[in-house]
């Protein structure tokens, strides 16, 4: 029998683990699939995807949805899920959400006429985990650089989101923030926030006398010709989506430290990444 007020689960990681946690203690009731290997409390159901289907209006897919475009991302599930036009058929006359969805609806022409949401593209849902992917960096940093931040000669590359928000937190730690950008706009807002503003294609001209450098930008901005003039003992943390913006190769014939950190908020911090995930849904619900 359908229940109104149920929420399937289906695959991801830990941060899918805290979300079904977090929907049980708002007293919704919640089956889950796909995720064997974590721990789950006796209020998440773990159940088949066909109890899911015939018991759930609402179903909530992982971020991303999909890595290889064929199956669903589930890598604490001992069973692969194929995305195809059965299991399209089954999300018919559902509330689908899920984070990156465009691999899923390239696997069925049924995603056509389904009620299918990508979480992953709300503002609220970006700005809130580039707080918490801000806040992964930071600990980072911490953890992995031998010096203090306070004090410290930050270099932020890029004035996104991401960047945005770690440059406030280093700000707010007492560190010196350069932070680098491409737009005259975006170099105005970076000065009246106390930090130092470089252009990003001037990054590697001279001496770069930073301690730790974080990278925010997709592309690579930190080739051999730049990480050569970073100071001895730097530490390069790169938070761009693969391949990154840092020549790792380069950087370690040069001695360069580097740590590649991607999708930290599930990593580092999945119980805030799933109430981000809620909040989000439960917006999208109501509109």
């Amino acid at each position: 029998m359908m229940d109104i007020n149920s929420f399937g689960i289906l695959g991801g990681d830990k941060r899918q683990a805290a979300l079904a946690e977090s929907l049980a203690a708002d007293g919704c009731t919640v089956y889950a699939w796909g995720l064997d290997r974590l721990p789950l409390s006796e209020d998440v159901r773990r159940s088949r995807l066909e109890e899911i289907v015939s018991r759930c209006m609402t179903i909530i897919l992982p971020l991303p949805v999909t890595v290889d475009g064929k199956t669903l991302n589930a890598p604490y599930s001992g069973e692969t899920l194929a995305l195809d036009d059965s299991f399209a058929g089954l999300m018919q006359h559902k509330e689908v959400y899920g984070g990156r969805m465009a691999k899923l609806f390239a696997t069925s022409s049924l995603w056509d006429t389904a009620e299918a949401y990508d979480y992953y593209t709300r503002e609220e849902f970006a700005v809130r985990n580039a707080g918490v992917t801000a806040e992964a960096a930071v600990a980072i940093a911490v953890r992995e650089y031998e010096g203090s931040l306070i004090g410290g000669r930050c270099l932020v590359a890029g004035y996104g989101r991401i960047g945005r928000a770690l440059a406030s937190l280093l700000r707010g730690m007492g560190a010196q923030v350069t932070v680098s950008a491409r737009r005259p706009r975006d170099m105005a807002w970076i000065e009246i926030s106390g930090c130092r503003a470089v252009q990003t294609e001037k990054l590697g001209e001279g001496e770069e006398p930073y301690d730790v450098v974080f990278n925010t930008i997709p592309a690579l901005v930190f080739p051999k010709r730049v990480l050569s003039r970073l100071k001895p003992g730097c530490l390069v943390i790169d938070l761009a989506s693969a391949p990154g913006g840092v020549d790792f190769a380069a950087a370690e014939k040069l001695g360069i430290r580097t740590v590649h950190a991607l999708s930290l908020p599930g990593k580092v911090s999945p119980r805030a990444a799933g109430e981000i995930i809620k909040q989000t849904i439960y917006n999208m619900m109501e509109e």
